[in-house]
């Protein structure tokens, strides 16, 4: 099991549809995992240290731990099926609750807790970028830099 690091969301062209992409802490692989609008949102929000006037559902997930006094360990990216990731949220007393990997990210960006990824999932949805590609590294983050949540609303058509 590896811990990974958001690096941050991306949009895909021509779908528009939102990329998280995750990288090894200590190591070189990625994990590219297609996600939901709302979800990308809620993680450029939270990245960007933007507030909401009202609580997202992942900030009224956060708030509904704290005032139940349950602690939220880690986020674990379990499996891999047919293209769809799975995650369990992993609690105290090693309570786990099945959860999707975009909302896992979500919560552990506000509660602060790290995000593993199972080495089966990593060897079988994991890109190494060799280093020529490192500028291409770059450019995503300049990428990340310049997007605003307005990128990721739905429009008509």
């Amino acid at each position: 099991m590896s811990e990974m690091r958001v690096i941050g969301i991306r949009v895909e062209q021509p779908q528009n549809q939102p990329v998280l992409l995750l990288r090894e802490t200590d190591g070189e692989r990625y994990l590219p995992i297609w996600i939901g609008q709302t979800e990308a949102t809620a993680i450029a929000l939270e990245q960007q240290g933007v507030e909401p006037a009202r609580p997202l559902t992942h900030d009224l997930i956060k708030d509904l731990l704290d005032a139940f006094g349950h602690t939220l360990l880690e986020v674990r990216i379990v499996d891999l099926q047919a293209g769809t990731f799975y995650a369990d949220l992993v609690f105290e007393g090693d309570v786990r609750v099945s959860a999707r990997p975009s909302d896992s990210v979500a919560v552990a960006l506000r509660v602060g807790v790290p995000i593993f990824v199972e080495e089966n999932v990593l060897a079988e949805a994991g890109l190494v970028m060799p280093d020529e590609r490192e500028d291409e590294v770059e450019k995503f983050k300049e990428f990340l830099e310049s997007v605003s949540p307005d990128d990721f609303k739905a429009t008509d058509g």
